[in-house]
């Protein structure tokens, strides 16, 4: 905001000084997204296996009450995506609840829900099976969804590359062209002669 701004006074009142700070701090803004473009596209592995790390330690963490934000934000992925662990719903059985749990007990945010149910509702904590006749907990008697987020990450995101592509090339032609305009009018302000604009 503070750059459009900028950019919006200092081609109103013709201000060099105002257009050269936005030229600056929109050529930074371009050179920082291609930055991390490279090298999000040179350390996806790497990446991935933060994310994964991070999201084992959300479950491994994981309490009955679900209260930190992280835990929030993970019922939430899991619930919208339509998903369970990290790889495999398998990943829960490394919680100490669960691990230790005796009855059919399961992550509630994993839970299979009806096309009709609201969405917007996030169950959180753990839920038990009503019709239980397992003698352990085993990931293969939970009703929830049998494949990982990060398996539902991956087709998102090939599905949706060229769209995402598309945005990206977008958004840089349109910071390419506020670059070109005003440094094209910083030379039409510096090369304009006042002296010949008649006088009322």
């Amino acid at each position: 905001m503070l750059m459009g701004f900028l950019g919006c006074i200092g081609a109103v009142n013709e201000v060099r000084c105002l257009l050269g700070l936005y030229f600056v701090f929109l050529l930074l803004i371009l050179i920082a997204q291609v930055t991390v473009g490279v090298l999000f596209y040179f350390n996806a592995d790497k990446l991935k296996q933060e994310m994964g790390n991070t999201v084992m330690d959300i479950i491994q963490n994981y309490s009955v009450n679900a209260s930190s934000s992280r835990e929030e934000a993970w019922d939430y992925v899991q619930a919208q995506v339509k998903c369970c662990g990290w790889v495999s719903p398998s990943n829960w059985t490394r919680n100490p609840v669960l691990k230790n749990s005796t009855k059919t007990t399961y992550p509630c945010s994993c839970e299979k829900t009806k096309e009709e149910d609201n969405q917007l509702i996030v169950k959180k904590g753990f839920c038990e099976s009503d019709n239980s006749t397992a003698s352990e907990n085993s990931p293969e008697d939970w009703p929830v969804h049998p494949e990982g987020c990060m398996e539902k990450a991956q087709a998102w995101l090939q599905e949706n590359f060229g769209i995402l592509l598309g945005v990206c090339a977008g958004v840089a032609v349109i910071e390419l062209l506020g670059l070109f305009l005003s440094i094209c009018l910083c030379r039409y302000i510096h090369s304009e002669d006042y002296s010949k604009v008649p006088k009322y």
